[in-house]
């Protein structure tokens, strides 16, 4: 079993910054690649980035623009997500999740972080 857990969201206005942190327990694998997901009310759940096992390689979300970056600590078991220049638009419950190469599906799933970002 894994648990995914995340936290750092909260209120800031618009322009601000806020770093999102999930922390892995449980059940250890030699690989596995973490993602960044959100959905805001009303809208289906949307990719936000992900980062292989190593690091070494991240993919991001067009919307983004280069305003986020994920990263990983695999000592502390933790995967972040920086967030700057945050927009209204960005407000939403964001979750981060795992899955297990050479699967594309993500299997596990944290409970999920609120950003609202004011304007």
């Amino acid at each position: 079993q894994v648990q995914l857990v995340e936290s750092g969201g909260g209120l800031v206005q618009a322009g601000g910054s806020l770093r999102l942190s999930c922390a892995k327990s449980g059940r250890t694998f030699s690989s596995y690649f973490m993602g960044w997901f959100r959905q805001a009310p009303g809208k289906e759940r949307e990719f936000v980035a992900a980062i292989s096992s190593s690091g070494a390689i991240t993919s991001y979300a067009d919307f983004m623009k280069g305003r986020f970056t994920i990263s990983r600590d695999n000592a502390k078991n933790t995967v972040y997500l920086q967030m700057n220049s945050l927009e209204p638009g960005d407000t939403a419950v964001y979750y981060c999740a795992m899955r297990l190469p050479p699967s594309s599906r993500y299997e596990y799933w944290g409970q999920g972080t609120q950003v609202t970002v004011s304007s």
